[in-house]
């Protein structure tokens, strides 16, 4: 083999590396983006689980987050409905982590 013929193999085989590397990086990124929309969907259903086990009580601003991971913050708002009863509350949930928001769901807490 001549030393060009070298060069070329070390070239192509450079190329292919890179490119390998390139494609597992961005499946690392792709994992851990889901990893952590999973997480924060766990939050946010535990935290609507949680309040709804918890007793109806009238005229309240907001309920208790359920603890979190140390990067993670949950504020909890409830708002009456209008033009309904006083016995039904909307609840909103705010997820953040490191103050960016993440997600935002929102239920209706009835008394029973």
């Amino acid at each position: 083999m001549s030393l060009l013929e070298v060069l070329v193999c070390i070239a192509i085989l450079g190329g292919v590396l890179i490119t390998m590397v390139f494609g597992m990086s961005g499946g690392a990124l792709t994992v851990r983006e889901n990893d952590q929309e999973a997480a924060v969907q766990n939050l946010a259903r535990n935290q609507m689980e949680y309040i709804k086990n918890l007793a109806y009580v009238p005229g309240a601003t907001t309920y208790p987050a359920i603890s979190t991971p140390p990067e993670y913050s949950i504020t909890v708002v409830v708002t009456t409905v209008p033009d309904t009863n006083t016995d039904i509350q909307k609840v909103t949930a705010n997820i953040t982590r490191s103050g960016v928001p993440l997600m935002t769901i929102s239920d209706y807490k009835v008394n029973r």
